[in-house]
Protein backbone atom coordinates (compact mmCIF):
# COMPACT_ATOMS: atom_id res chain seq x y z
CA UNK A 1 0.00 0.00 0.00
CA UNK A 2 1.18 3.52 -0.72
CA UNK A 3 -0.02 7.10 -0.59
CA UNK A 4 -0.17 9.03 -3.88
CA UNK A 5 -1.92 12.30 -4.74
CA UNK A 6 -3.62 12.41 -1.33
CA UNK A 7 -5.15 8.94 -1.86
CA UNK A 8 -4.33 5.81 0.12
CA UNK A 9 -3.82 3.29 -2.73
CA UNK A 10 -4.99 -0.31 -2.49
CA UNK A 11 -4.55 -2.99 -5.17
CA UNK A 12 -5.74 -6.62 -5.38
CA UNK A 13 -2.75 -7.99 -3.44
CA UNK A 14 -3.37 -5.53 -0.61
CA UNK A 15 -7.09 -6.36 -0.51
CA UNK A 16 -6.63 -10.14 -0.63
CA UNK A 17 -7.95 -11.69 2.56
CA UNK A 18 -8.89 -8.30 4.05
CA UNK A 19 -12.32 -6.98 4.84
CA UNK A 20 -13.11 -3.69 3.15
CA UNK A 21 -14.40 -2.29 6.43
CA UNK A 22 -10.99 -2.97 8.01
CA UNK A 23 -9.16 -1.24 5.15
CA UNK A 24 -11.37 1.81 5.56
CA UNK A 25 -10.82 1.90 9.30
CA UNK A 26 -7.05 1.69 8.83
CA UNK A 27 -6.86 5.04 7.05
CA UNK A 28 -8.77 8.23 7.70
CA UNK A 29 -8.34 9.83 4.24
CA UNK A 30 -9.82 8.92 0.85
CA UNK A 31 -8.85 5.52 -0.60
CA UNK A 32 -8.05 4.63 -4.21
CA UNK A 33 -8.75 1.02 -5.24
CA UNK A 34 -7.01 -0.22 -8.39
CA UNK A 35 -7.97 -3.50 -10.07
CA UNK A 36 -9.63 -4.95 -6.96
CA UNK A 37 -12.25 -7.69 -7.34
CA UNK A 38 -15.21 -7.06 -5.00
CA UNK A 39 -17.61 -9.30 -6.96
CA UNK A 40 -20.56 -10.58 -4.94
CA UNK A 41 -19.52 -8.84 -1.71
CA UNK A 42 -21.93 -7.28 0.77
CA UNK A 43 -20.81 -3.65 1.03
CA UNK A 44 -24.11 -2.35 2.42
CA UNK A 45 -24.02 0.71 4.67
CA UNK A 46 -20.26 1.18 4.38
CA UNK A 47 -18.90 4.73 4.40
CA UNK A 48 -16.82 5.04 1.21
CA UNK A 49 -17.34 8.72 0.51
CA UNK A 50 -14.56 10.26 -1.57
CA UNK A 51 -13.16 6.87 -2.64
CA UNK A 52 -11.79 6.26 -6.12
CA UNK A 53 -12.26 2.95 -7.97
CA UNK A 54 -10.37 2.14 -11.17
CA UNK A 55 -10.74 -1.11 -13.17
CA UNK A 56 -12.48 -2.74 -10.19
CA UNK A 57 -15.03 -5.57 -10.37
CA UNK A 58 -18.34 -5.22 -8.53
CA UNK A 59 -20.59 -7.81 -10.22
CA UNK A 60 -23.67 -8.38 -8.02
CA UNK A 61 -22.23 -6.30 -5.18
CA UNK A 62 -24.64 -4.94 -2.58
CA UNK A 63 -24.14 -1.22 -1.83
CA UNK A 64 -27.53 -0.79 -0.16
CA UNK A 65 -27.59 2.44 1.90
CA UNK A 66 -23.82 2.91 1.44
CA UNK A 67 -22.31 6.39 1.66
CA UNK A 68 -20.74 7.00 -1.75
CA UNK A 69 -20.70 10.78 -2.03
CA UNK A 70 -18.05 12.25 -4.38
CA UNK A 71 -16.80 8.78 -5.33
CA UNK A 72 -15.10 8.21 -8.70
CA UNK A 73 -15.58 5.05 -10.76
CA UNK A 74 -13.32 4.58 -13.80
CA UNK A 75 -13.58 1.60 -16.17
CA UNK A 76 -15.30 -0.53 -13.52
CA UNK A 77 -17.55 -3.52 -14.14
CA UNK A 78 -20.59 -3.61 -11.86
CA UNK A 79 -23.30 -5.54 -13.68
CA UNK A 80 -26.28 -6.32 -11.41
CA UNK A 81 -24.82 -4.25 -8.57
CA UNK A 82 -27.34 -2.93 -6.04
CA UNK A 83 -27.16 0.77 -5.09
CA UNK A 84 -30.61 0.90 -3.49
CA UNK A 85 -30.98 3.80 -1.01
CA UNK A 86 -27.27 4.66 -1.38
CA UNK A 87 -26.02 8.26 -1.21
CA UNK A 88 -24.19 9.09 -4.44
CA UNK A 89 -24.27 12.89 -4.46
CA UNK A 90 -21.60 14.26 -6.87
CA UNK A 91 -20.42 10.72 -7.77
CA UNK A 92 -18.80 10.22 -11.20
CA UNK A 93 -18.97 7.05 -13.31
CA UNK A 94 -16.75 6.98 -16.41
CA UNK A 95 -16.82 4.13 -18.98
CA UNK A 96 -18.35 1.65 -16.53
CA UNK A 97 -20.44 -1.46 -17.17
CA UNK A 98 -23.53 -0.99 -14.97
CA UNK A 99 -25.96 -3.19 -16.86
CA UNK A 100 -29.01 -4.33 -14.85
CA UNK A 101 -27.88 -2.35 -11.80
CA UNK A 102 -30.46 -1.15 -9.27
CA UNK A 103 -30.54 2.45 -8.00
CA UNK A 104 -34.02 2.71 -6.49
CA UNK A 105 -34.45 5.41 -3.82
CA UNK A 106 -30.78 6.40 -4.09
CA UNK A 107 -29.59 10.00 -3.85
CA UNK A 108 -28.07 10.86 -7.22
CA UNK A 109 -28.08 14.64 -7.05
CA UNK A 110 -25.42 15.99 -9.45
CA UNK A 111 -24.15 12.47 -10.18
CA UNK A 112 -22.49 12.09 -13.60
CA UNK A 113 -22.39 9.10 -15.95
CA UNK A 114 -20.24 9.19 -19.11
CA UNK A 115 -19.67 6.40 -21.62
CA UNK A 116 -21.49 3.92 -19.37
CA UNK A 117 -23.54 0.82 -20.19
CA UNK A 118 -26.78 0.97 -18.22
CA UNK A 119 -29.01 -1.47 -20.11
CA UNK A 120 -31.83 -2.65 -17.86
CA UNK A 121 -30.81 -0.39 -14.98
CA UNK A 122 -33.58 0.72 -12.60
CA UNK A 123 -33.65 4.34 -11.42
CA UNK A 124 -37.10 4.18 -9.83
CA UNK A 125 -37.81 6.87 -7.21
CA UNK A 126 -34.26 8.29 -7.17
CA UNK A 127 -33.36 11.79 -6.04
CA UNK A 128 -32.16 13.11 -9.39
CA UNK A 129 -31.62 16.87 -9.19
CA UNK A 130 -28.71 17.63 -11.54
CA UNK A 131 -28.30 13.97 -12.60
CA UNK A 132 -26.40 13.92 -15.91
CA UNK A 133 -25.90 11.18 -18.52
CA UNK A 134 -23.46 11.66 -21.41
CA UNK A 135 -22.90 9.18 -24.26
CA UNK A 136 -24.57 6.31 -22.37
CA UNK A 137 -26.58 3.21 -23.30
CA UNK A 138 -29.84 3.18 -21.30
CA UNK A 139 -31.74 0.57 -23.29
CA UNK A 140 -34.68 -0.97 -21.39
CA UNK A 141 -33.76 1.10 -18.32
CA UNK A 142 -36.40 2.37 -15.90
CA UNK A 143 -36.10 6.16 -15.69
CA UNK A 144 -39.68 6.99 -14.81
CA UNK A 145 -40.21 10.51 -13.47
CA UNK A 146 -36.67 11.82 -14.05
CA UNK A 147 -36.33 15.41 -15.26
CA UNK A 148 -34.16 16.23 -18.28
CA UNK A 149 -35.50 19.78 -18.45
CA UNK A 150 -33.31 22.03 -20.61
CA UNK A 151 -30.63 19.32 -20.74
CA UNK A 152 -28.33 18.63 -23.69
CA UNK A 153 -28.61 14.87 -24.23
CA UNK A 154 -25.48 13.67 -26.00
CA UNK A 155 -25.87 10.32 -27.76
CA UNK A 156 -28.20 8.72 -25.21
CA UNK A 157 -29.79 5.43 -26.22
CA UNK A 158 -33.22 5.23 -24.53
CA UNK A 159 -34.49 2.43 -26.80
CA UNK A 160 -37.26 0.42 -25.07
CA UNK A 161 -36.70 2.38 -21.83
CA UNK A 162 -39.47 3.34 -19.43
CA UNK A 163 -39.61 7.14 -19.69
CA UNK A 164 -43.07 7.51 -18.17
CA UNK A 165 -43.63 10.91 -16.53
CA UNK A 166 -40.16 12.13 -17.58
CA UNK A 167 -39.69 15.83 -18.28
CA UNK A 168 -37.91 16.48 -21.60
CA UNK A 169 -39.13 20.07 -21.99
CA UNK A 170 -36.60 22.16 -23.93
CA UNK A 171 -34.15 19.25 -23.95
CA UNK A 172 -31.90 18.87 -27.00
CA UNK A 173 -30.77 15.53 -28.44
CA UNK A 174 -27.31 15.87 -30.02
CA UNK A 175 -24.98 13.44 -31.81
CA UNK A 176 -27.66 10.83 -32.25
CA UNK A 177 -29.47 8.99 -29.50
CA UNK A 178 -32.67 6.98 -29.57
CA UNK A 179 -36.24 6.92 -28.25
CA UNK A 180 -37.13 3.84 -30.27
CA UNK A 181 -39.93 1.81 -28.71
CA UNK A 182 -39.58 3.78 -25.47
CA UNK A 183 -42.53 3.99 -23.10
CA UNK A 184 -43.44 7.69 -22.88
CA UNK A 185 -46.73 7.65 -20.98
CA UNK A 186 -47.37 11.16 -19.58
CA UNK A 187 -43.85 12.33 -20.48
CA UNK A 188 -43.44 15.96 -21.59
CA UNK A 189 -41.59 17.04 -24.73
CA UNK A 190 -42.66 20.70 -25.03
CA UNK A 191 -40.07 22.54 -27.18
CA UNK A 192 -37.70 19.54 -27.09
CA UNK A 193 -35.41 19.24 -30.12
CA UNK A 194 -35.63 15.61 -31.23
CA UNK A 195 -34.24 15.98 -34.76
CA UNK A 196 -31.08 13.94 -34.13
CA UNK A 197 -32.76 11.16 -32.18
CA UNK A 198 -34.15 7.92 -33.62
CA UNK A 199 -37.92 7.70 -33.10
CA UNK A 200 -38.30 4.40 -34.93
CA UNK A 201 -41.25 2.38 -33.61
CA UNK A 202 -42.03 4.90 -30.88
CA UNK A 203 -45.38 4.08 -29.24
CA UNK A 204 -47.43 7.26 -29.30
CA UNK A 205 -49.89 6.80 -26.44
CA UNK A 206 -50.90 10.44 -26.82
CA UNK A 207 -49.68 12.59 -29.72
CA UNK A 208 -50.24 15.69 -27.57
CA UNK A 209 -47.12 14.75 -25.60
CA UNK A 210 -45.08 16.00 -28.56
CA UNK A 211 -46.94 19.25 -29.05
CA UNK A 212 -44.34 21.97 -29.61
CA UNK A 213 -41.45 19.52 -30.04
CA UNK A 214 -39.03 20.05 -32.93
CA UNK A 215 -38.71 17.10 -35.30
CA UNK A 216 -37.59 16.57 -38.89
CA UNK A 217 -39.92 15.89 -41.83
CA UNK A 218 -38.66 12.30 -41.95
CA UNK A 219 -39.48 11.83 -38.26
CA UNK A 220 -42.95 13.32 -38.75
CA UNK A 221 -43.64 10.79 -41.48
CA UNK A 222 -42.38 7.98 -39.23
CA UNK A 223 -44.62 9.03 -36.33
CA UNK A 224 -47.67 9.30 -38.52
CA UNK A 225 -46.96 5.82 -39.88
CA UNK A 226 -47.00 4.63 -36.27
CA UNK A 227 -50.56 5.91 -36.04
CA UNK A 228 -51.54 3.92 -39.11
CA UNK A 229 -51.45 6.87 -41.49
CA UNK A 230 -49.75 6.75 -44.87
CA UNK A 231 -47.84 9.85 -45.94
CA UNK A 232 -47.71 10.39 -49.70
Amino acid sequence: MQTTDSYFNVDQDDAEGCKLADLIASHAGPISFNGVDFSGQNLARLDLHGARFERCLFASCDFTAAKLETTQWLNCRAAQAVFVSATLTDAKFLRCDLNNSKWSRSKLSHAYFEGCKLTGASFADVSSLGLNFNDCVLRSACLSGISFYKTELNNLDFAEADLSHCDFRKAIFVNGGSLSLARVNDARFDQADLREASLDGLRLVDAKLFKGAIISRYQASMLLSGLGLTVL
